[in-house]
């Protein structure tokens, strides 16, 4: 095990009286990592096991131990070694931990050992992020899809969660058949469940569809925000659009979707949309589960990938994200959807670094494609803001029109549907340049053809 278990300062920081009152549960976090991917490589475990602790604490764990464990080869029974398993054993007798995070994926059996080995609860990394979404989620949306998610894992650990319910009862027949075990009762009761749950993510769903509709009736651009999670991406979305989305140095700060209409340097108006953030290994069943809310990133006209740039993994997070918006459908090999990357947090980097990382942004390859900025003191925020307008605007197609100046409305709808970028008028009428996108060009043709 590296980095002996080591005691952690946070757990010895002065408690307010409202924790006092409700102490949170002590917890352990041990993070596994591969040793031949990793080889010796301390600054990726080390990050890994931050990364793990971070998502223990935002669901308030008072996190006394953590510890990385090379992984060598998986154990079937309890997927770490035995030696491992003993001096976890050690540790969490000596310091009362109820709780351990491990931060991998456990099976039923291995999930069920750890904690007869350790005398503690034990959950993996899919079991944390679910704990974690389940206390962030506030619409009733978040709430079905955080539901789901849990009751698709839970359904695949009824023989651990159950075990004690196994013996055979009787029944009346509309509770289950004479015979049927209580195992077989819940998992029958949670799949209707899912199933009701499902139903109604679809009615969501297409909610969420026609309100896309009606904004592209409307020629309103959609723009959305996505990067791993504590990237910023809700400091940006709020000093984008002047709201006051939950924004904390946490991890999962965001969970519900949220959209706002904000005005491009124009004046042209677009919708905004603050998603949920990634993170690696991110679940299979959890991205399905939120793919209602999802869908506004794959039908979006414009993905603006929010980064960390002071994070020393950035790189590695930057793929973890594009992998996910590879699954999603969002992205494709090439970038056939277009994207651009704002870098985030320059604030917090050393000088000498910052300067390097604006001149490369604004004279490298990738000068039209990544913008550095603060989301928190707003520098770099007009920059990425007409970079996002001019983006929009590349599909536009200029053409040359002449309204009659007594038609008002039309006037006025070539302003609100496209960019004008020249005009001049005559005693009657008015000749305009418009640059407007192929679905605005068609509907101004319907509209004349009237």
């Amino acid at each position: 095990m590296t980095e002996d278990i080591e005691r952690n300062e946070h757990s010895r920081r002065q408690r307010t009286p409202q924790e006092t009152a409700r102490p949170a549960t002590v917890a352990a976090v041990l993070s596994p990592f591969d040793s031949h991917t990793h080889g010796n490589d301390k600054r990726e475990s080390d990050a890994k096991l931050e990364e793990a602790v971070g998502l223990a604490r935002a669901i308030d764990l008072d996190v006394r131990l953590k510890a990385s464990a090379p992984l060598r080869r998986m154990t079937p029974a309890t997927l770490i070694g035995k030696g491992v398993v003993e001096r976890m054993k050690e540790a969490v007798e000596e310091h009362g931990i109820g709780l351990v995070v491990v931060d991998d994926k456990l099976t039923p059996v291995q999930q069920r050992n750890l904690e007869k080995a350790w005398n503690a609860k034990v959950i993996d990394r899919t079991g944390l992020i679910l704990e974690i979404f389940g206390a962030r989620a506030q619409t009733h949306e978040g709430r079905l899809q955080v539901e789901l998610a849990a009751l698709d894992y839970q359904r695949g650990r009824l023989v651990r969660s159950w075990t004690h319910l196994e013996r055979q009862r009787g029944g009346f027949g509309f509770l289950g058949g004479p015979g049927e075990s209580q195992i077989e009762i819940d998992r029958r009761l949670i799949g209707e469940r899912i199933v009701k749950i499902k139903r109604d993510l679809e009615s969501v769903r297409k909610t969420r569809a026609v309100n896309r509709s009606g904004r592209k009736k409307a020629r309103l651009p959609t723009v959305a925000l996505v990067g791993y999670t504590n990237a910023g991406k809700s400091t940006l979305f709020n000093r984008l659009s002047g709201a006051s989305v939950m924004a904390k140095d946490l991890l999962f700060a965001t969970l519900d979707p949220t959209m706002r209409s904000i005005k491009l340097p124009s004046g042209k108006p677009c919708v905004i949309s603050d998603t949920v953030g990634f993170v690696s290994d991110l679940p299979t069943h959890l991205v399905a589960a939120f793919r209602a809310t999802l869908e506004e990133v794959v039908e979006a006209d414009l993905i603006v990938h929010v980064r960390d740039v002071a994070h020393p993994d950035s790189e590695r997070q930057r793929a973890d994200v594009e992998e996910v918006l590879r699954a999603l459908g969002a992205i494709e090999e090439g970038g056939a959807t277009p994207m651009i990357e704002a870098l985030n947090k320059i604030d917090e980097l050393p000088p000498e670094t910052r300067r390097v990382l604006q001149t490369r942004a604004s004279t490298g390859a990738e000068r039209e494609r990544q913008f550095p900025i603060s989301a928190l003191d707003g520098e770099g925020v007009d920059q990425l803001l007409v970079a996002i307008e001019d983006f929009l605007n590349r599909s536009a197609q200029a053409r040359e029109v002449s309204v009659p100046l007594s038609d008002g409305a039309t006037l006025a709808w070539l302003y609100r549907h496209g960019e004008v970028r020249s005009r001049h008028d005559d005693d009657e009428v008015a000749h305009l340049t418009v640059a407007m996108d192929p679905a605005a060009v068609a509907q101004f043709e319907r509209r004349q053809a009237r």
